[in-house]
């Protein structure tokens, strides 16, 4: 059997354990016969006071609870998805030949689909995973269902028939990577197919409802040019960033939620040579690096019994043993700091990772934070001295009110003064104002040539100091 067959066969289990088995018992189930059609059963369902059971979504529902119990009782969990799709489509033809279904053809066609979907995929959230503008969709609750597209937040029609749904969907999607979600364990990380990051909680953690925040990263990875064509950055700033990176400079990416960090980590990835040997670390992998020499590293959450979690610092230990050329941590955010900082001041130069921070500066300070997570005794200037050492260049990266994700600074970190980090900003975004919606300004240069670019200038490595030139000094 494949593996696919497999994965299905789990994901297909849950849904009827959730949905069919734990509501309908199989002695209790409808029997599809002609004897008791859907039309009388909206018939019944109106003349008890019910009138809203005659129309779409309670066709949809009442066919839904069919489909589910026959695909049990056939016991067809072990046939390929392309055979389930064959038996959910000939069910609904069988349907609509032999009962009198309320719905025109138009409503037909989307039933046998949203059925499939249904049993099989993700349900409502099939369309809003098909449309490339949304980047975050955001399930609050069965009629509670948010995207982001272009930057802005924004309420959607989409609903779930109810909660037993949304915690089907999680299930099914849990089900998919070989995970499992359960009051007992209530929340999950996991990704999609296509790359998307799913965040998904149960109650009693989420009160209200269970809930899915769904992270989408397109379906291909933004390039270098891409960012120079959606104004993300200027082409000196590409040239510059290409330049350190191809050179083994290490390199951290800051910014808050949603602004544009990973997207810029795997642009960035593109400027290193082919025949080095790279580690990427993540919670989730959402890397897609064009290198062929790349081996994917991921953590996992401990298992029913509370044991098996691997974190990213056991796996940046690890690293260490398969001999990397580089090594790129998808986000440090805890003690795994310490260990990220001790690889590269050991001889892994080029290594590349992100954190969450509202300006460089902070970025410092949360990474020392981080480090005294870790529980060492360290005095302040030891670890900052260890930062300094280990980091060369930082990239700030800000999502403005406009929706545009933009680089805001690139900075050198030059060393310590006294007890005080120092950084030599080498290019920044400069804001002009507003025009309605959309922020006005204009990427440039300090006029501050890095000493990294000095260095390796003098190594025989060539890079135009024009492009450090200050926007309307003097040449």
């Amino acid at each position: 059997m494949s593996d696919r067959s497999i994965s299905f066969r789990s994901s297909f289990q849950r849904t009827i354990s959730a949905d069919t088995l734990d509501r309908v018992a199989p002695s209790q189930a409808k029997p599809l016969s002609p004897q008791l059609s859907l039309l009388d059963e909206h018939r019944s369902g109106a003349a008890n006071g019910d009138p809203q059971r005659w129309d779409y979504l309670s066709v949809k529902a009442a066919l839904l609870k069919r489909l589910l119990d026959e695909l049990s009782k056939n016991n067809l969990v072990d046939m390929r998805e392309a055979d389930v799709a064959r038996t959910i489509q000939e069910f609904v033809e069988r349907i609509f030949a032999n009962e009198a279904v309320p719905l025109n053809s138009d409503e037909r066609r989307r039933l046998a689909e949203e059925l499939t979907e249904e049993t099989m995929g993700l349900g409502p959230l099939g369309p809003l995973l098909a449309d490339p503008a949304i980047t975050d969709i955001l399930v609050n609750g069965p009629d509670q269902v948010y995207v982001e597209r272009f930057g802005r937040l924004e309420r959607v029609a989409v609903r779930f028939r109810d909660q037993e749904q949304i915690q089907r969907i999680i299930e099914r999607i849990a089900a998919g990577v070989g995970r499992h979600i359960d009051t007992s364990s209530p929340m999950v990380d996991l990704r999609l197919p296509d790359g998307s990051r799913v965040n998904a909680t149960l109650p009693p953690v989420t009160i209200d409802s269970p809930t899915i925040s769904i992270r989408r990263f397109g379906r291909r990875r933004l390039r270098q040019s891409d960012l120079l064509q959606f104004g993300m950055m200027s082409d000196a700033m590409i040239r510059f960033l290409a330049f350190v990176i191809e050179h083994r400079a290490n390199v951290l990416i800051s910014g808050g939620t949603g602004a544009g960090k990973s997207t810029l980590l795997g642009a960035m990835a593109e400027s290193i040579p082919g025949h080095e040997r790279i580690v990427t670390i993540e919670d989730t992998a959402e890397l897609r690096l064009d290198q062929e020499h790349v081996v994917r590293m991921e953590t996992r959450m401990p298992n029913v019994e509370g044991r098996g979690r691997i974190e990213i610092k056991d796996l940046v230990v690890n690293a260490l043993r398969m001999r990397p050329d580089r090594i790129i941590v998808g986000e440090v955010r805890s003690e795994e700091a310490l260990a990220m900082l001790q690889a590269i001041n050991t001889g892994h130069d080029g290594s590349m990772t992100t954190i969450h921070a509202n300006s460089p500066r902070d970025a410092l300070a949360r990474l020392e934070t981080m480090v005294l997570m870790a529980g060492v005794d360290l005095p302040s200037r030891a670890i900052r001295e260890q930062i300094t050492s280990a980091l060369q260049i930082l990239v700030h990266v800000r999502r403005g009110e406009d929706g545009v994700r933009r680089v805001e600074s690139i900075v050198e970190i030059a060393g310590l003064e006294g007890n005080v980090p120092t950084m030599n900003e080498v290019f920044l975004f400069r804001r002009m104002g507003r025009k309605g919606r959309e922020v006005i300004g204009e990427f440039g240069a300090t006029g501050i040539v890095p000493r990294l670019v000095q260095t390796l200038r003098a190594e025989g490595w060539e890079f135009p100091l024009q492009a450090f030139q200050k926007p309307g000094a003097a040449r």
